[in-house]
């Protein structure tokens, strides 16, 4: 799931070599912290949040294959 976002990420942002993705694991639940450029964040986050939660959406469907809950935090 780490490599899904981090292709997606860097498929929008204008510096794909800054795009990192920090997994972090629990028992039931897979936190991925998004790390990009300053000046990409607005692409990766998207009018009104909207790429953001379509990125979030993708996760979630794709965490329910695994059997965890998967979360995407973006940070800045």
């Amino acid at each position: 799931m780490r490599e899904l976002i981090e292709q997606i990420a860097r498929a929008l942002v204008d510096d794909p070599e800054q795009v990192e993705v920090t997994e972090i694991s629990g028992e039931k639940t897979l936190v991925l912290e998004l790390h990009v450029a300053q000046q990409d964040l607005g692409k990766v986050i998207g009018r009104e949040g909207r790429t953001a939660k379509a990125m979030r959406t993708v996760l979630d469907a794709a965490s329910k294959k695994v059997g965890k809950r998967a979360v995407l935090e973006i940070v800045e």
